[in-house]
């Protein structure tokens, strides 16, 4: 199933890639693709900085494969979704990097000693998903 997501996820992650500092995601907005649950789903980003305060999963992979994309934990219809109030978490490889495509991936992973999740929230962004 697809959702079109509005959220900054995208922002975030080339926030993130590009070495963009500071606190928040950039400003500007952009389309782009990110996994939610092993499938892929689009984003229109319109970011706006949360810092401290997301509740929902986002994770950024800093040395994934070519073609690994963001990962948001939940979305419209999940359990625990708050609006797309995303909580930035960075997920680093500890061995060969493979691709991750769901929050189950990324625990499975971590479990594993694969990765290593780094929560930091000075990157939390706020940005509704929309099915």
């Amino acid at each position: 199933r697809k959702f079109i997501l509005v959220a900054a996820v995208m922002a975030a992650v080339f926030g993130y890639s590009a070495g963009i500092g500071g606190g928040s995601a950039r400003a500007d907005v952009g389309k782009g693709m990110l996994f939610f649950d092993g499938g892929i789903v689009r984003t229109v980003v319109t970011p706006a900085a949360t810092p401290n305060a997301g509740t929902d999963a986002f994770y950024a992979v800093t040395n994934g494969l070519v073609g690994q994309k963001g990962i948001a934990g939940v979305a419209p219809g999940s359990v625990g979704y708050h609006g797309g109030n995303w909580a930035f978490s960075t997920v680093t490889f500890n061995v060969p990097s493979y691709l991750l495509t769901s929050a189950a991936a990324v625990s499975a992973a971590e479990a594993r000693g694969d990765v290593t999740v780094t929560r930091v929230p000075l990157k939390d962004f706020l940005c509704p998903v929309q099915p």
